[in-house]
């Protein structure tokens, strides 16, 4: 119950739109409930079509989300040796992965509602936490926060927190380890493979 929890919320963050505010509450609440429309509305979306899903990423998400900054944090120091066409390979492997792994949370996604938390942070600040939590009809409440960077008028997301437990970090000690055992090439090779078997098992 709680990897499908955690599936649900990360695959809603994976799939925003745009919603620019200058609030980092309103920015978030904003996104969160217009995602839940859009998912409902959305019966290829539901049944977890990549195609239509990495559109969507594409279109909608990317411009309020630092990806780089995710992939390099979640990377950690070796980020910082990688060459640019390593660091392209690393972003477009990992953007994969995350839409594959969380594409089957939109069959779940039914009478949810956003709550948003008191914002105890500076709202003038460069780089502040959000926190939510997504209410169920009959379940616990999912916590869901955000760490947000000010760019602009704009936020941008770089991590989520799902339950406890924040994306990044969480796939920090993975790459850590493969990246220790075969170095960025092998990370690389590794998120190839993975991605390859999950598009060939979406296909059997």
């Amino acid at each position: 119950m709680k990897l499908k929890a955690i599936s649900l919320v990360a695959g809603l963050f994976m799939m925003g739109s745009v919603w620019a505010a200058t609030v980092p509450n309103d920015f978030i609440e904003g996104l969160s409930n217009d995602v839940l429309t859009q998912v409902r509305g959305d019966a290829a979306m539901k049944a977890g079509d990549i195609g239509r899903i990495s559109q969507l990423v594409d279109d909608k998400v990317m411009p309020h989300v630092n990806f780089e900054r995710m992939t390099a944090l979640t990377v950690g120091r070796p980020w910082r040796t990688a060459t640019p066409e390593q660091k392209q390979a690393l972003m477009k492997e990992f953007r994969t992965l995350l839409i594959r792994t969380y594409a089957n949370a939109f069959s779940t996604v039914k009478d949810q509602k956003i709550q948003m938390k008191p914002f105890r942070g500076d709202a003038d600040g460069k780089d502040v936490i959000v926190r939510s939590q997504v209410l169920q009809p009959g379940g616990d409440p999912i916590q869901l926060d955000y760490r947000l960077e000010k760019h602009g008028d704009d936020w941008r997301i770089y991590d989520v927190n799902v339950l406890g437990v924040w994306l990044v970090q969480t796939y920090r000690n993975q790459f850590g380890q493969e990246i220790a055992a075969g170095g960025i090439d092998g990370l690389i090779k590794n998120l190839q493979a993975k991605n390859a078997a999950a598009a060939k098992g979406a296909k059997s």
